[in-house]
């Protein structure tokens, strides 16, 4: 079958990871045990409770100020979750708008929160004035649909929205639970490791299934 379309993860594939600096920063509030907290992958406790729309955003600065025991400020919250941000590197962004011309349809589906959405999702995301969103046909979200990958449910709630069968579908992703969530639905993947070029395997990849 052929690839019509490609779902990508945000961390560790569209933008590099640097949990180092997220744990830095959640320290830099008073969390000393940070490492505890933060995962690149599958968050735990409140912060998996935010990435999974359990709690809201003020209910999350509200428990994070009970942790460090002294109130945090949103804008706190915000700049300890965005450390998760590396890079956004230019070829990513061309080889998605390449796969888009070449009449690819691009899915974001991402384990993330508002804190991390907020400058993921404005102007700021690739210094062009773009967010996230004008690289993809369609964004799923886990603090917006209550999933967080590798739940099964989350793949099959992008293919039944979408209308797309796995056998036409690629996923990619720096997490290799998710992948093999992915690959037990017939779904093809594709796992790099996060900050690794994979711009000319995805194309080397789709010249494959052509063939």
């Amino acid at each position: 079958m052929t690839i019509h379309n490609i779902i990508f993860d945000l961390g560790g594939v569209v933008i590099t990871l640097d949990k180092n600096k997220a744990i830095r920063r959640f320290k830099a509030i008073g969390l000393d045990n940070a490492e505890q907290h933060l995962d690149a992958y599958t968050q735990q406790g409140i912060f998996g409770d935010v990435e999974k729309g359990i709690i809201t955003p003020e209910e999350f600065q509200t428990k994070l100020g009970q942790l460090v025991n002294r109130p945090v400020t949103y804008e706190e919250c915000c700049h300890a979750w965005q450390g998760y941000a590396g890079e956004v590197p230019q070829r990513n962004l061309k080889a998605l708008e390449k796969l888009r011309n070449d009449g690819f349809r691009l899915i974001l589906l991402s384990n993330t929160n508002p804190f991390m959405m907020e400058w993921a999702g404005s102007n700021r995301f690739d210094g062009m004035g773009h967010p996230v969103q004008y690289y993809f046909d369609a964004v799923y979200l886990s603090y917006e649909l209550h999933m967080l990958k590798p739940d099964p449910l989350f793949f099959r709630k992008v293919l039944l929205s979408e209308n797309i069968l796995p056998e036409n579908t690629l996923f990619i992703d720096d997490g290799p639970r998710n992948v093999a969530a992915a690959s037990q639905l017939g779904i093809f993947t594709l796992c790099p490791e996060n900050g690794a070029d994979w711009t000319q395997a995805i194309f080397e990849r789709l010249k494959t299934e052509k063939e």
